[in-house]
């Protein structure tokens, strides 16, 4: 599958602090890739490099086949629909209006382009009602169709469920679904709620501190999420090291309970080898980890 970006140790650096160190990551054309991280963990200002928003400290992007390397990146810019923080909207205008003088901006004049555009988002009903009126997902939704305005091959949203109802999200979430398979649009998305995006992704990338941790498609995230050993003992750093000699990947909860991710079918052995070094097992058992568990797990080792 061709990539549709691609960056190379991207970094941003403001004063002493690298808000974005080194990343790398690789986007399929047609894919939805999420984002995930904390707040904070660098997710905005990365998307903002690579929408032209920003310029990176260091590091190179391609884009649509147009390089940082020779300058030509600035055509690419042209082609990226953002919705990056919250919507730019006049809130004493209408939905349509907002979306006609956008419009208008990249030399379209068309009003049934502009009520396309409403309707993919589910807008076309609100008439002639200011946007100052409306609900929070609402906003939400004009600014997915402010950004779909220029018929751009990416589109980027940044956080765009959050702070919003269920419903606002379930709607939010079908939206983008449709975009990516009905428009052939890639779609590259950050949150910090991975089990919203494990229902839309198709790909991630996990970044903490402004570093990327991981990158993986969804397939990959669900098979590391399969299974995992639950282990309560009396003694959760004297058992450390007996997982250590096993060469176990794992993660101690609290002074009682570790996850270990792999080695899954040695617990027999695991078990044993416990009880031999004088730890005392109260279980040992097989279960699926959740996507959030995963998540917190992967940025704690790093």
């Amino acid at each position: 599958m061709e990539n549709i970006l691609t960056t190379n140790l991207l970094t941003k650096q403001f004063k002493k602090q690298k808000a974005v160190d080194g990343v790398s990551v690789q986007v399929e054309r047609g894919a939805i890739y999420g984002l995930i991280g904390r707040n904070g963990a660098g997710k905005t200002t990365f998307l903002r490099m690579i929408s032209g928003l920003a310029r990176p400290t260091s590091g190179e992007m391609e884009i649509l086949g147009f390089s940082s390397a020779d300058g030509s990146i600035k055509q690419a810019y042209e082609r990226i629909g953002t919705l990056i923080e919250q919507p730019g909207i006049y809130k004493n205008m209408s939905a349509f209006e907002n979306c006609r003088l956008k419009a208008m901006c990249c030399g379209v004049y068309s009003q049934d382009y502009v009520n396309e555009k409403l309707a993919l988002v589910g807008l076309a009903y609100v008439g002639n009602k200011t946007v100052g009126q409306f609900s929070l997902g609402m906003k939400q939704r004009l600014g997915i169709a402010l950004a779909m305005i220029g018929e751009p091959e990416i589109l980027i949203l940044d956080e765009p469920i959050n702070g919003l109802d269920p419903q606002g999200i379930i709607e939010v979430r079908d939206i983008i679904h449709r975009i990516n398979q009905e428009k052939g649009i890639t779609v590259i998305i950050s949150s910090h709620i991975l089990e919203e995006l494990s229902k839309i992704a198709s790909h991630y990338g996990i970044i903490h501190n402004g570093r990327l941790i991981e990158q993986l498609s969804r397939d990959g995230l669900m098979e590391k999420c399969v299974r995992r050993l639950e282990i309560v003992t009396n003694n959760a750093g004297q058992a450390s090291a007996v997982l250590d000699s096993f060469g176990c990947q794992y993660n101690v909860l609290d002074g009682q309970t570790i996850y270990v991710t792999n080695h899954i079918d040695d617990s027999a052995a695991i078990n044993r080898s416990l009880v031999m070094n004088g730890v005392a097992v109260s279980s040992i058992s097989k279960n699926n980890q959740s996507l959030e568990d995963y998540f917190i797990g992967l940025i704690n080792r790093n």
